[in-house]
């Protein structure tokens, strides 16, 4: 195809998508979508690769960074973003504190994804006694590395920690300035480049009874206003869910190539999470439906990492609902699983 016929079809395109907005703003739809994510590589993202949530939407999607669960509940009380996909512990922290949000869906449970890595010499989550190790703060990762420690049988009194965002936990890392830390890919893979090893993964706490997750998190306004959008947001999100299974290295490529990042640790990070189907999740082993989310895994999960984080000062215990059920919304997931 000549450069003139691709700019011919491009503007176009552009011209199509601009009338479909414009369609939707009229009817009531908002100027745009905003969307928070983290950055790194995982499945959603081939969605903001193909635009395929533009085109669900039929609006404009603004996709807002950040660098731990503290940055997204920072985001959804200045009301700065509309969706978010963010660990399970900072999501209860946030509803503990009264912010605006509900839970429509929990895509991701952490296995691998997340891991602790440690300096050479290092043994096992005991081993940290005496050292230094960091986590992003209000994360799932903290939330992953304070039950470790407690099952592990460690003094935690002995471990130094800090609260520092990703990228500084690798520049820490590499100074010398901490021995360990429990944060996601790509970091753990850049870690593990300049000499660190895996002692512990998230996945390794499922033998307690002990489920960690990311969630998808709508600020309640948004999700009173236009229902229908975040419907389509997660039929959407488990079609790049289904993209992924289907072709897993085509994925894995397209998003190596849309962040630049190297392929493997893609394929390591992908590889570390598991997908529940909307389907799965409408049963108590995960959300739960209408019915039956109260006692579902997840709704028992939520109250489990409030307490951990009343436990070490994250939260006030006063401030923990009696139940999370009145914050997971499951109409969305529903309307979703059903193709409305």
């Amino acid at each position: 195809m000549s450069g003139f016929r691709v700019g011919k079809w491009l503007a176009l395109a552009a011209a199509g998508f601009a009338a479909v907005v414009g369609q939707a703003q009229a009817q009531g739809g908002p100027p745009e979508v905003r969307l928070a994510w983290a950055g790194g590589p995982r499945v959603w993202v081939l969605g903001q690769i193909d635009g395929a949530f533009e085109q669900a939407f039929g609006t404009k999607v603004k996709w807002v960074q950040f660098a731990s669960g503290a940055d997204v509940l920072s985001l959804f009380a200045a009301r700065e973003i509309d969706i978010a996909r963010f660990g399970s512990s900072p999501a209860a922290a946030g509803i503990a504190r009264k912010l605006p949000i509900e839970v429509i869906g929990v895509p991701e449970i952490i296995a691998t994804s997340e891991r602790l890595i440690a300096r050479e010499g290092i043994q096992g989550v005991r081993g940290l006694e005496g050292r230094t190790v960091a986590y992003p703060a209000n994360s799932t990762a903290q939330y992953a590395f304070e039950v470790a420690v407690k099952h592990s049988g460690a003094d935690r009194r002995k471990i130094k920690t800090l609260a520092l965002k990703p990228a500084e936990i690798v520049a820490a890392w590499k100074r010398g300035d901490i021995d360990a830390a429990y944060v996601w890919g790509p970091f753990t893979q850049q870690m593990e480049a300049s000499g660190g090893k895996e002692i512990f993964a998230t996945k390794d706490l499922q033998k307690h009874k002990v489920l960690v997750f990311n969630n998808f998190v709508v600020r309640k306004e948004f999700a009173d206003r236009h229902p229908e959008l975040v419907a389509r947001f997660l039929r959407v999100a488990q079609d790049k869910v289904d993209q992924y299974k289907k072709d897993p290295e085509g994925a894995v490529q397209a998003i190596a190539r849309h962040l630049d990042i190297p392929a493997d640790t893609v394929r390591s990070t992908l590889g570390g999470l598991e997908y529940p189907s909307l389907q799965e999740q409408l049963t108590p082993a995960f959300i739960g439906d209408a019915q039956t989310k109260g006692q579902s895994l997840i709704t028992q999960a939520y109250k489990d990492s409030a307490e951990f984080l009343a436990s070490i000062g994250e939260v006030r215990p006063r401030e923990i609902p009696a139940s999370y059920r009145p914050f997971i919304n499951t109409t969305y997931l529903q309307r979703a699983a059903a193709g409305r």
